[in-house]
């Protein structure tokens, strides 16, 4: 199968507008090429032999691509993005889209394989946690942790703000004594993040089945397997027992879903770490936990997005 690349330039003001455009043409994974991103690794890792060269300009430009199937669907995704990308740009916002141009390419199925690639390189996302792509080699700084990821193209990288949010919360509450329950587990990132901070183990679930086979190959390169138990399956539905600290990165509509029950999964004192939550949504979310018996005890903000740390009492 071969697939067209959708670039579009922008700004990073108007980043997330963008990506949100392409998600509802069904792009649900994008490459965000920002040389601020670029110019800061390069100052972080000034020992760094090559970086690619096609990566580094001096621009204040942002360039967001996705990729689609080269189907007959195509043209009605490409016809979406374009309608969306027109009114964007029509609109007063207050936010500068920047040209907001939109470029289509044909990509080979061998090229698309191995093109988004040589924009994840290792990021310290965390106090501890540094997310290392496999095919990077990383030198760790004294007190870091290692999470190898390959999260496969239909995944993310795990350097998003909800990702980096709730990675920082496990920092701060996981223990060698935690039972680590991860919903909507994706690519595994968090449930192998609370691993690898010395959870005593974990189990992740997700409704697709490329997550729960992701998830199982990157618990196993980190040497997990025998600490992390993967189901296939809706939220809560097929999981059994309660534990000490459970993580949802997902959308707030199913936070508040799986708020209603999470009494049944979690022991006293136990915490639930819920992001994916747009900042207009937080206190729909935040009500919606308390009034199932929770105390909100922490809300931090990155962006446009927020995590929300409560305790069952």
């Amino acid at each position: 199968m071969n697939w067209i690349e959708v670039t579009i330039k922008t700004t990073s003001e108007g980043t997330e507008a963008i990506t949100e455009a392409l998600n509802e043409a069904g792009i649900s994974g994008v490459i965000i090429q920002d040389p601020k991103d670029i110019e800061a690794f390069i100052e972080e890792k000034p020992d760094w032999i090559y970086v690619d060269e096609s990566l580094v300009y001096d621009s204040d430009e942002v360039i967001v691509k996705g990729y689609l199937p080269d189907n007959p669907s195509a043209r009605e995704s490409i016809n979406i993005i374009r309608e969306r990308l027109n009114w964007l740009l029509k609109q007063d916002l207050g936010i500068d889209l920047g040209k907001g141009t939109l470029e289509l390419t044909n990509v080979k199925e061998e090229d698309w394989a191995n093109n988004w690639k040589k924009f994840f390189k290792p990021k310290k996302v965390g106090r501890y946690i540094v997310i290392k792509p496999s095919w990077e080699n990383y030198s760790p700084a004294q007190g870091e942790i290692v999470l190898e990821l390959d999260p496969g193209m239909a995944f993310g990288t795990g350097t998003h703000e909800t990702t980096i949010l709730c990675i920082q919360a496990l920092e701060k509450y996981i223990n060698s004594k935690t039972c680590l329950l991860d919903i909507g587990c994706g690519t595994g990132i968090l449930s192998i993040s609370g691993l690898l901070l010395g959870a005593k183990n974990a189990v992740a679930v997700d409704l697709d089945l490329d997550a729960v086979r992701i998830t199982r190959e990157n618990a196993d390169r980190n040497s997990l397997k025998n600490k992390i138990e993967v189901i296939h399956g809706n939220l809560m539905d097929k999981v059994d027992g309660k534990f000490d600290v459970i993580v949802a990165n997902i959308i707030a509509d199913a936070i508040i879903e799986i708020s209603r029950d999470i009494k049944n999964y979690i022991i006293p004192g136990g915490v639930f770490i819920a992001s994916g939550i747009i900042l207009d949504r937080i206190e729909d979310v935040e009500k919606n936990i308390v009034d199932a018996g929770l105390t909100v005890i922490d809300i931090k903000t990155m962006g446009e997005w927020a995590v929300m740390v409560s305790r069952y009492e």
